[in-house]
């Protein structure tokens, strides 16, 4: 039996790694299980959006409905007035905006739709990453180019030190502001500069910005490639296109709904993949979509919940471990005193808490050296006392 041999490529998803390491642990005290490895928001769902998809006649409509694939009218204009109104940037709802199926979804099709398969293309990332920017690359052709978020760089990426050969090879760069599982942010500077490169040695950036409503009162808000972009003079976006989700900002990963924008050629062509591909958001999808665009209150609150969580946690964990407040989302990137695969089974065989092994969310560089060793993935989804009884159960796991 043939199939794409490219899937041999593909390393199994850091959670099945992590199914793997703990199946030889067991926790053999009393306490409930809690999670904190996957970032699955817990908090209630906007109830504009439940109320829509709980009206029957509305909903036996809807579902009559063969969607298409570029998306109503009424939600490409919530999504063009949202980002206008978060970002300042001028979106023409028709030629600059499509719905997508969320944003892990369009950001693996995006992929598939765009790269060449030539040989010797490269996709840029960055390590650790959120593996579909790697699975696009491999099933597309293409070879990623690991970009190190290291500490000694405050966890950015050293865009400078790469090389112009680099950049012509190049077809497409991810990047994720703010950043999974870093949490930090990409300046406005840097914005900038890689547009630059992108007009330079012709590649596209794809700019994961699905966090970028979960950040902090203390903390500068989370910029955008578009807002970049129209500063610079870019004002059709050319080479540039973010990915946004309602998963994080409105709590739905269920509904699977997000939306792609920017050059408006690029929206195009992938418009006609995506038509192909079959893909389009149901009625009842959109509809529900539309509202939760267009409400703020929630996402006001949702963000308020999460800075409780932060301001508790941290007040518990600071003394014994070597925190750093993330720019925005909802992990702590935390530095380890030990091997960090070992450290998740240690902590889940004595605390029964599951975090994420940072390894699994990185890969080696070409000099050997994982970025994501020796640091875990933390995600305060969790309600506020599952935090904070989680947070003194990692102080009492360094105290033994």
């Amino acid at each position: 039996m043939s199939y794409n041999l490219r899937l041999n490529h593909l390393q199994p998803y850091p959670f099945e790694k992590l199914r793997e390491v703990l199946s030889a642990c067991k926790h053999d005290g009393g306490l409930e299980h809690i999670a904190l490895s996957i970032g699955e928001p817990k908090h209630a769902p906007p109830s504009v959006v439940i109320d829509a998809l709980s009206n029957p006649q509305a909903l036996a409509q809807q579902l009559a409905i063969y969607p298409v694939s570029r998306g109503g009218d009424a939600l490409r204009q919530a999504i063009a007035e949202w980002l206008g109104a978060r970002f300042a940037v001028e979106i023409d709802p028709l030629r600059h905006v499509l719905p997508v199926n969320g944003t892990r979804e369009a950001l693996f099709a995006f992929g598939q739709a765009m790269l060449s398969g030539d040989a010797g293309s490269l996709v840029g990332m960055p390590n650790p990453f959120y593996q579909i920017y790697e699975g696009a690359a491999l099933l597309a052709g293409a070879t990623p180019f690991y970009i190190a978020n290291t500490p000694d760089n405050d966890y950015q990426a050293d865009f400078a030190s790469i090389a112009p050969t680099t950049w012509d090879a190049m077809e497409v760069l991810y990047i994720c502001s703010p950043g999974n599982p870093t949490g930090h942010l990409i300046s406005d500077a840097q914005m900038r500069r890689l547009i630059e490169l992108a007009h330079q040695h012709d590649f596209i950036i794809a700019a994961d910005e699905c966090y970028c409503e979960i950040y902090f009162a203390d903390q500068p808000r989370p910029g955008g490639l578009l807002a970049s972009s129209e500063a610079m003079g870019n004002a059709e976006f050319a080479r540039c296109v973010v990915f946004h989700s309602l998963s994080k900002r409105s709590n739905l990963p269920g509904l699977r709904s997000g939306f792609v924008a920017g050059d408006a050629e690029i929206i195009q062509r992938f418009l006609q993949y995506r038509t192909y591909h079959g893909c389009a958001l149901g009625m009842h999808q959109q509809h529900a979509s539309t509202l939760a665009w267009q409400d703020e209150q929630h996402v006001e609150e949702n963000r308020a919940l999460y800075e409780a969580k932060f301001r508790a946690v941290n007040e518990i964990l600071s003394p014994f471990y070597a925190l750093q407040q993330p720019a925005g989302g909802f992990y702590h990137w935390l530095p380890t005193p030990s091997d960090d695969v070992s450290f998740c089974q240690s902590l889940f065989a004595d605390q029964h808490i599951t975090v994420m092994p940072g390894t699994f969310l990185g890969r080696e560089q070409e000099d050997g050296f994982n970025p994501g060793s020796n640091h875990v993935r933390v995600a305060w989804v969790a309600p506020l006392e599952e935090c904070v009884e989680a947070a003194q159960r990692l102080v009492a796991f360094t105290n033994s």
